[in-house]
């Protein structure tokens, strides 16, 4: 039987979050990272009006600054490569008794970081969670799609049509698995990503669901590296019939002269929060705003994510929701 999983504003019982681990991989940016995950978790938490938080840590060391951080948290202590859990940690789809983590094979973004642990972290989760698992056989990240609860995904050309993760893979027969897999009716294909994101074009820094058939996507500022693939997304979200709604852009952000993937879209919709990454950009308080009316049931948190962002992903690359 395949689930269907439930769109991210529906009800969470938990959520698993990365807890930044290893110091050879984040050098001087691992307490600060550490640090922004923590107000992560706490904006999720939202003093117990928010859903669990369960910190995974790949160590002791780490697992002690996680609980001094965030003393609210169940942290875990589970080895793994890094700490993007909602590329390798399963999707928990179907509610109540039906709960079931669906997990699928992981080549570390098409054999750039292949990291020991990470093929096996989101099985060894479901098991600590009492979760039935399955996994399929073939490579998808769970940031590389969205869907809205319905039956409709998005994702891009970009990402799982590219021969580094499923080679051979057309259009038809990545459709096909994610109809046996996660209960897929439509998919609509946007595209590229944004530039520089090696995680190769990854939906869920460009368009996000905020609603059955209703999508955000960022709208371009002046001098905006990704002002193209941003129309290009909106096209075609239009032409699908689906109702697009724009978010302001970041714009060019860069650090040591290369353009990085800062994206608001990377924001976790929680059960009491939304919480939006920020960076330091003049669009950092509009955006904030602009999402507060997407979900006037939710509080609106802006955070700070500059030191995630080190190691290529932002608040939605490190948490994966469990459905209550």
């Amino acid at each position: 039987m395949t689930f269907l999983p439930l769109p991210e504003w529906a009800p969470h019982h938990a959520v698993w979050i990365g807890f930044p681990s290893a110091a050879d991989l984040w050098e001087d940016d691992l307490g600060p990272a550490q640090a922004e995950v923590a107000a992560f978790a706490a904006a999720v938490h939202a003093d117990g009006k928010g859903e669990e938080v369960w910190l995974v840590a790949a160590d002791e060391s780490a697992a002690g600054a996680a609980r001094s951080l965030a003393p609210f948290a169940k942290v875990i202590v589970e080895p793994f490569g890094d700490i993007w859990l909602r590329d390798t940690g399963a999707i928990v789809a179907g509610t109540g008794t039906n709960r079931r983590g669906q997990g699928f094979g992981f080549n570390g973004w098409g054999g750039k970081y292949e990291l020991e642990g990470d093929e096996s972290i989101g099985e060894r989760l479901a098991a600590l969670a009492s979760l039935p698992y399955s996994k399929a056989d073939w490579i998808l990240e769970g940031g590389a799609i969205e869907g809205d609860g319905t039956g409709t995904f998005l994702t891009t050309e970009q990402c799982l049509l590219n021969p580094n993760r499923n080679p051979g893979f057309g259009k038809e027969e990545v459709e096909e698995r994610l109809k046996q897999d996660l209960g897929a009716t439509r998919v609509v294909w946007l595209g590229d990503g944004l530039e520089n994101d090696h995680t190769d074009g990854h939906v869920d820094n460009l368009a996000r669901f905020i609603g059955p058939g209703r999508v955000a996507i960022p709208e371009a500022v002046p001098d905006d590296p990704n002002a193209a693939i941003y129309a290009d997304a909106a096209e075609t979200l239009l032409d699908a019939d689906l109702d697009v709604v724009a978010i302001p852009s970041p714009g060019r952000i860069e650090r040591d002269g290369e353009i990085i993937p800062a994206s608001y879209m990377n924001f976790y919709i929680g059960n009491a929060a939304v919480v939006v990454p920020l960076y330091g950009a003049p669009n950092d308080a509009l955006a904030v705003e602009a999402i507060q009316e997407l979900f006037p049931d939710r509080n609106a948190v802006g955070l700070r994510a500059d030191h995630i962002l080190t190691g290529g992903g932002s608040f939605h690359c490190i948490s994966q929701q469990v459905p209550a």
